[in-house]
């Protein structure tokens, strides 16, 4: 959940920590801080709050040195603050650590230590890490810290540098991301690869149980064994500006804004307009034959993601003819799932390290289930442990609040669909076609919705004074109804929630009155004529009315206040359409009320601990 970023080399490495932190900022807001080594010394500055806190810090007590560590933290162990924030040095002041993760047994060793003399100066769990090393080192650093992680029992990403041992970094990854990146003379660890693009494109992914060394001309890895290693060294091609604002107020807006782009991404080269089918086998090596005996699909996920994995429900049960089941990742794993050999579990995460979904996968293999992660990041943990992986292309997304990650990731479930849908041949030519030629249109759907961006403004300007909101959706729609809400929610704070249209007389029209605003998806569907009555019934309540609506439709106009026209589009990829305008709407009244919108409080961007 934490941001790291480490830097061996001839540049100033206080300077080049802190432009990396600040790219991983939406990994960690509650403190931050990094160390250097110069002339034989540890120098750290630490700050409480954002990382605008350690600028002041760094400008009245500036940083020297060509090697150090760097942390931006989100707190698990202790409250936010100086002596809680990274990095944390052990009882001499000679070795320094940051770290991402959690150390399950840390009260365990944390009472050991004390016994055996050590001092501790923080809350953290952190803290044991470095008095391991400490207790552990004779002169180097490496073995040092590969006999301290033995004792060890959770997840970690590690930076290690110390002033008896320097000319170093030590990096480690234990169910917890960590990058390297190799420059010229000169390396650098991160935790994301926003922090490295301005320096390098060249990276490596470390693997569960890796240890690696890094010099300023010079990368050693060792497996969990100890046994030296070769990782694969990966090529970026995401551009810098992508990492950037790109001239937008917010990174939520612009990457509202590329979703065109990321759909379109994501299906190139998997979709042919023309003849008709996907192009998957390439990246999925599953059988023909296991997927006509299929006998379910398992989707796990969390949050936003989750979500998309209830459209993916509709989607291969409408179209493959798969059963389906949708969990939630955090009770998955706990509710002894009956899992059989003729299933799939498909795992739904952007980062590809969400703990409980990654634990989920575990499970899921354990039981000796077929699996297939759909992720943005690559070499993410859930890219290397599924059995398959389907990328998203929708390069990094900053923002806290999902938005082209969950368009990328529904643009996935439907080629998986449809793609299983053409093998099973549950879908006539024509029908096939039809879809297919819809699906190609979605980017510039979204693209006409975008132009709406000052009427979805100006609507939401009127609602701010609002403090509860009740979202509605049917069919394939009642995902996004909670999707709506929940970005409501996350950046704005205000209540709002999601419910399937049908159910709102078993409960929620009590809620309903002039103070209750309620958002009702009623574009052109199979099930118009109900959404129409249930519109009646929140207005017969006094509830005022915002209807996402398909253009042309006159009927909407007269039963409801307020409008916002889409396209047309067939319904069934109505979800990657009706989602857009309720993405703006919540940016807007966030912006409206005064809110953090990248960086909304008490959440962060990758959920790292369970």
């Amino acid at each position: 959940m934490c941001g790291i970023v480490g830097y061996i080399g001839s540049k100033s490495a206080g300077e080049v920590i802190l432009d990396g932190l600040h790219r991983l900022e939406y990994r960690g807001y509650d403190s931050a801080g990094i160390a250097v080594v110069l002339n034989g010394k540890l120098e750290i500055r630490r700050s409480v709050g954002k990382l605008n806190q350690l600028n002041k810090v760094l400008e009245s007590r500036p940083l020297k040195g060509s090697i150090g560590i760097g942390h931006t933290r989100w707190a698990t162990h202790g409250r936010p603050c100086e002596e809680n924030a990274h990095p944390h040095t052990d009882c001499k002041d000679k070795i320094v650590v940051v770290h991402n993760g959690i150390i399950e047994n840390y009260l365990e060793l944390k009472n050991k230590l004390i016994s055996g003399g050590h001092r501790f100066k923080s809350e953290t769990d952190t803290e044991i890490i470095v008095h391991l090393i400490e207790k552990h080192f004779s002169g180097n650093l490496l073995n040092a810290t590969q006999k301290a992680l033995s004792e060890v029992r959770g997840a970690y990403a590690l930076g290690v540098i110390c002033t008896d041992d320097p000319d170093h970094i030590i990096a480690a990854r234990q169910d917890a991301p960590l990058i390297i990146g190799l420059g010229e003379d000169e390396n650098f660890i991160a935790s994301d690869i926003p922090a490295l693009l301005p320096y390098t494109r060249k990276m490596i992914f470390l693997e569960e149980g890796d240890i690696a060394e890094l010099r300023r001309n010079k990368v050693r890895i060792f497996d969990k064994k100890k046994k030296e290693v070769k990782r694969q060294v990966k090529n970026i091609t995401w551009d810098r500006v992508q990492a950037e604002k790109g001239g937008f107020k917010h990174f939520m807006l612009k990457e509202i804004y590329e979703q065109p782009q990321a759909i379109r991404e994501t299906f190139l080269g998997r979709l042919n307009p023309e003849k008709g089918v996907t192009y998957l086998k390439e990246e999925i090596k599953i059988a023909d034959s296991f997927l006509k005996s299929m006998s379910k699909i398992y989707i796990v996920a969390c949050g936003t993601s989750y979500h998309a994995g209830l459209v993916g429900k509709f989607l291969f049960e409408n179209l493959s003819l798969i059963p389906a089941e949708v969990d939630i990742a955090s009770e998955f794993r706990y509710r002894c799932p009956v899992l059989d050999r003729n299933a799939l579990t498909i795992i739904i995460s952007q980062s590809g390290e969400t703990a409980d979904t990654i634990a989920a996968l575990r499970l899921a293999k354990k039981n000796k289930c077929n699996t297939l992660a759909i992720c943005n990041v690559m070499g993410s943990t859930a890219s290397r442990e599924a059995d398959n992986v389907l990328y998203t292309r929708c390069g990094p997304e900053i923002g806290v609040a999902s938005t082209k990650a969950f368009t990328g990731q529904l643009t996935v479930l439907y080629l998986l669909a449809l793609d299983w849908a053409i093998k099973r041949k549950t879908l006539t030519a024509k029908k096939r076609k039809e879809i297919i030629d819809n699906f190609w249109e979605v980017p510039s759907k979204v693209s006409e919705i975008l132009k709406k961006d000052k009427e979805i403004s100006s609507l939401a300007k009127e609602f701010t004074a609002k403090r509860d909101f009740l979202y509605l959706g049917r069919n394939l729609n009642y995902p996004i109804a909670l999707e709506g809400a929940l970005k409501l929610k996350e950046i704005s704070y205000i209540h709002a929630e999601g419910y399937p249209a049908g159910e709102m007389k078993h409960g929620p029209i009590a809620l309903i009155d002039e103070d209750m605003p309620v958002m009702v998806i009623a574009t052109r569907s199979k099930i118009y004529e109900k959404v129409l009555s249930n519109i009646e019934e929140a207005r017969a309540r006094g509830g005022t009315i915002i209807a996402l609506a398909t253009e042309g439709d006159k009927e909407i106009k007269a039963k409801t206040e307020h409008q916002i026209y889409l396209p047309h589009l067939d319904e069934l990829f109505s979800p990657l359409l009706n989602v857009i305008p309720m993405q703006l709407f919540a940016y807007y009244m966030a912006v409206f009320l005064g809110c953090d919108v990248d960086q909304p409080r008490n959440l962060a961007k990758s959920v790292t601990v369970e």
